[in-house]
């Protein structure tokens, strides 16, 4: 099991070793005792699955405010995203900055979001199956986002906007600078 560190401090990607044979294929998505190992401890409340069926759906950017800020382990099951994460942790040395990385059924990649991290996604294939596990509860009342188009970040999507499937809330986000804290 292999874990890469981002350009972004505390957001790791995760790599499963996995086992193939003539019926298939078996891999651990999470074990506690590796993860510790690896200098990541968190413990999951929540899990959540979304489907989009068409190329373009484009979620995001979100993240819960303390004291329901939120964790996330990221994997796709069907299809494939582009994966983005922006540090708001305004402490941070990498605050304001984004990174992004394919996550897919065939790759298995898994991405750790830490606390204090906005995330979305675009599907780019024809139909995707996100699932993702949280280390605290949902809360309406502490949602915030930033707009996914925002021009101070200006993040790279890998596909033409025009083209992006976005919901009238995530239009409605705030620009980065103009979050809720």
């Amino acid at each position: 099991m292999a874990f890469t560190q981002t350009p972004l401090a505390d957001c790791v990607i995760f790599e499963p070793r996995v086992f193939y044979d003539e019926r298939g294929y078996f891999f651990e998505s999470y074990n506690q005792r590796v993860w510790e190992e690896a200098g990541v401890r968190v413990d999951f409340v929540q899990s959540n699955q979304a489907r989009s069926t068409q190329f373009g759906v484009l979620r995001g950017l979100h993240y819960q405010v303390a004291p329901m800020a939120q964790a996330k382990l990221v994997r796709v099951v069907e299809g494939e995203v582009l994966d983005v994460v922006v540090d708001l942790r305004e402490t941070s040395e990498t605050y304001g900055k984004w990174f992004s990385v394919r996550l897919s059924a065939e790759n298995k990649r898994q991405l750790f979001v830490p606390r204090g991290f906005a995330h979305g996604y675009a599907v780019l294939s024809e139909t995707a199956e996100f699932v993702y596990q949280c280390d605290n509860f949902y809360s309406r009342g502490h949602e915030g986002g930033i707009r996914f188009d925002d021009p101070t970040l200006n993040i790279d999507w890998e596909f033409d906007l025009q083209l992006a499937l976005v919901s009238e809330k995530d239009l409605a986000l705030p620009a980065f600078g103009e979050h809720r804290r």
